[in-house]
């Protein structure tokens, strides 16, 4: 089944398509499937934003997309950056934007660096149905930026004793909040 993911981040694509298409779907970004959406994300949750995504790529392709929105929430810092993540304190880039995390965190305790990523799909079948879920991963926040692989928030979210960063993409593809949302739609699609 061709599945268009509203989207064009390098990364998201990336963990789509590692883990479905060993599934029989045929992921294409919003790019690759010739759309051109440029859609603000005007929701205050991660379900809003995803279901904007998800609706402005199904009106123009008609196909079956997939759209999210996730991001990390501290507890130390009241949820933050929460919706926010991809554009915290109006940074450009992952490093700016973890090194604002790291400096906000830098006289918080190891007991209170909790931390977890959210990611919530929305996705819309080829007929319209439209199917919503939500995938976490709960972690902390590293004293500073540990790894090579992954992006974002990676080489700063903790997960056992290694960073998102520092673990396979096999390993992260099976625990990753967006692999537990992936897991909760395949779970709604295979019970249709």
């Amino acid at each position: 089944m061709k599945l268009v993911i509203a989207s064009n981040n390098k990364g998201k694509i990336r963990e789509y398509k590692q883990i479905l298409e060993p599934l029989g779907y045929e992921v294409f970004s919003q790019s690759e499937a010739g759309l051109i959406l440029d859609v603000e994300e005007t929701g205050t949750t991660f379900a809003e934003n995803s279901a904007l995504k998800a609706r402005a790529a199904f009106k123009l392709c008609g196909c079956a997309v997939l759209a999210d929105d996730s991001g990390l929430e501290i507890d130390a810092l009241d949820g933050e950056p929460g919706v926010y993540s991809a554009r915290y304190g109006g940074l450009e880039t992952d490093d700016e934007r973890t090194a604002l995390v790291l400096k906000k965190m830098k006289e918080i305790p190891d007991d209170k660096r909790g931390a977890h990523f959210t990611c919530t799909i929305h996705f819309i079948k080829a007929d319209g149905e439209e199917i919503a879920v939500e995938g976490k991963v709960f972690g902390k926040i590293a004293h500073e930026p540990v790894g090579e692989n992954g992006f974002g928030y990676d080489p700063i979210f903790m997960y056992g004793n290694k960073s998102f960063a520092q673990v396979d993409s096999e390993t992260k593809n099976t625990v990753s909040h967006r692999a537990n949302a992936l897991k909760a739609l395949l779970e709604q699609l295979t019970k249709q």
